[in-house]
């Protein structure tokens, strides 16, 4: 068996903490920003964390 290589693009989007949460930015920040409420902007600004369902399989690819 080879070694599990990782997925580069994963690896680019999502980072774990300390505790092994998968931590992400989030999403619609990039262009059409007139369109979207102020409260909105602000609140994408934030870190998020991925649901616990989805997080082993993000973790498998972006092991090192």
């Amino acid at each position: 068996m080879g070694k599990i290589k990782t997925h580069k693009a994963s690896a680019k989007r999502f980072s774990l903490t300390g505790s092994g949460k998968v931590k992400l930015n989030h999403q619609h920040r990039r262009h059409k920003l007139g369109h979207k409420t102020t409260k909105r902007k602000r609140t994408l600004r934030k870190r998020g964390y991925l649901s616990t369902s989805m997080a082993p399989a993000i973790k498998t690819l972006i092991q090192k």
